[in-house]
């Protein structure tokens, strides 16, 4: 099932539907949020999964939560 966000962030593609963590592409800048009820929680900076979680791209630093869905990370 994938959740539609409501809000647009500057310079976005438009409303793009988030897809569920687990079918998240490795080594691609991605978008990531924890989305709770009708809440959408999402990092503000691009990230990439890894096998064992989540870095952030420019610095690879590990990212420490675990999302729920994810969307590609508009250029």
């Amino acid at each position: 099932m994938s959740v539609r966000g409501d809000e647009l962030r500057p310079g976005s593609i438009g409303n793009v539907t988030w897809e569920r963590v687990e079918t998240a592409p490795f080594d691609w800048d991605l978008e990531i949020a924890v989305i709770e009820g009708n809440a959408i929680h999402r990092l503000v900076f691009p990230c990439r999964r890894i096998f064992g979680g989540w870095v952030k791209t420019k610095t690879g630093e590990h990212v420490a939560v675990q999302p729920t869905h994810w969307r590609i990370w508009p250029k």
